[in-house]
């Protein structure tokens, strides 16, 4: 029997709702379609607002779909502020940017959230680049991001390359890790998760997730699966921050997000597929057996 969270383990989560601006596919799963599935599994309520609706993600080269204009997107946000519900939202959560001019609607938003609810959180996703890719997003959006949505951000989740760069620090080792998550807090947000974090004091068989608040620093490795698939980094993102808001203690939700995360991987390793097998593992979402444990680094 999985312990751990869900109701298994005697836990009943309090309602939660989050408003998560993503992009979106039909085929696989990157940006909402990654977050949204995962979110709902663990009994959150999620009002997905989608950027993009591609057919598949931009790795396989080639897809079709479109981009939706700003303006549609700001619509459908309105449209919700009109039924009267950002007082319930708890949270709003962000990934891919397509336009630095979505960047500003997303904090429209995030403003308009918290003018109904002052408590409400919101979760940045800083997507830009990665490791070997670097940046594979349009000019202007990493400036944006860094001089504008990071300031504005409860919670702030970048891989290491965005990491480096949103604090202008290379990082060699959990040292130099923490020293850059400590620049990014100076600017305003409470809590840092660096995902994908290989360093120069870690096997090179391992992959770190550090997790910092204000007075504290966890950190879980797991083992370097086989694998090149999309869409991890969103799930991840979006199942932090809901444990967090729901429990409150970064360990925790570092511990049950690296639950689920590590066995939906996986489980896609195993089958050879390219896309996340979210359905196939979708008992380790709502059920997470803890086979990774946080270790205190700070």
């Amino acid at each position: 029997m999985r312990t751990g969270a869900g109701h298994s383990s005697g836990f009943m989560p309090r309602p939660l709702n989050i408003l998560s601006i993503q992009s979106s596919v039909a085929f696989g799963h990157v940006g909402n379609s990654a977050a949204v599935f995962p979110l709902q599994r663990i009994g959150v309520e999620v009002w997905p607002v989608n950027t993009v609706h591609f057919s598949n993600h931009t790795g396989y080269g080639t897809w079709r779909g479109i981009v939706l204009p700003v303006d549609a997107v700001a619509e459908v946000i309105q449209g919700i502020e009109e039924r009267q519900v950002l007082a319930r939202c708890n949270g709003v959560l962000s990934g891919y940017m397509g336009d630095a001019s979505l960047g500003r609607i997303v904090l429209e938003a995030v403003a308009k959230v918290r003018f109904a609810n002052p408590d409400a959180a919101y979760c940045c996703d800083p997507v830009m680049g990665d490791i070997g890719r670097g940046f594979f997003v349009r000019p202007g959006i990493p400036e944006f991001i860094k001089d504008h949505a990071i300031p504005a951000a409860t919670i702030v989740t970048p891989n290491q390359f965005e990491l480096e760069y949103l604090a202008n620090l290379q990082i060699n080792d959990l040292a130099s890790a923490l020293r850059a998550v400590d620049v990014i807090m100076a600017r305003g947000p409470r809590v840092i998760l660096v995902t994908s974090l290989r360093r120069q004091d870690e096997a090179d068989d391992r992959i770190g997730v550090l997790a910092v608040d204000a007075n504290e620093a966890h950190l879980i490795e797991t083992p370097l699966l086989p694998l090149n698939v999309n869409g991890a980094g969103d799930m991840t993102a979006a199942l932090f921050f809901a444990h967090w808001l729901r429990i409150g203690s970064i360990k925790e939700a570092l511990e049950l997000t690296i639950a689920s995360v590590f066995e939906v991987l996986e489980t896609t390793a195993r089958s050879g597929e390219r896309e996340m097998q979210l359905i196939e593992a979708q008992e380790c979402l709502a059920n997470p057996e803890r086979r990774f444990l946080a270790r205190r680094v700070r």
